[in-house]
């Protein structure tokens, strides 16, 4: 019997304690493969979904996906995110959660996603410039970006 992934368990956990501490819960996804999302707010291959109770109707976080309805510009929508998706779960006030590595073997949605992406160079979105697995640049334009850098980091990145 293969092993169970801690993913899932550290998403419902992470999204448990932002619920307990009065906070935001938002899940950063990597598009691909099977994530239903609305493509129209997808940027650099990427999206932000606010999964808190008030902003979701019938939010399911088992094993194997997140799914959920959600309004999005009024017109409520399905989302459904395979947990192997999921680049982050944290609190959009602070941004304390836990980052996680995705790994979406190569398919044709992924394919067609870098194909259709602009050719513009990759902004940061809502917190996730610590959430990048990569190798990253230490110089700043930002000053303010700057002295947070000696601040301890709250996202880890899970295998």
């Amino acid at each position: 019997m293969q092993e169970t992934s801690t993913k899932p368990y550290f998403m419902r956990a992470i999204y448990e304690w932002c619920t307990d501490n009065g906070y935001t819960p938002y899940m950063a996804v990597k598009v691909g493969g099977a994530a239903q999302v609305p493509m129209e707010f997808v940027r650099n291959g990427e999206i932000v979904l606010n999964i808190s109770f008030g902003a979701t109707s019938g939010l399911k976080m088992d094993n194997e996906a997140v799914a959920f309805k959600a309004r999005f510009g009024g017109v409520s929508r399905e989302i459904y995110v395979p947990v192997a998706n999921v680049l982050a779960v944290y609190a959009s006030e602070n941004g304390q959660g836990m980052a996680f590595e995705v790994d979406l073997s190569e398919s044709t949605a992924t394919t067609e996603l870098a194909s259709s992406q602009s050719e513009e160079k990759p902004k940061p979105g809502l917190g996730l410039a610590a959430v990048s697995s990569g190798p990253t640049d230490t110089t700043s334009q930002n000053p303010e970006k700057d002295q947070k850098k000696s601040e301890k980091p709250s996202l880890k990145i899970i295998k």
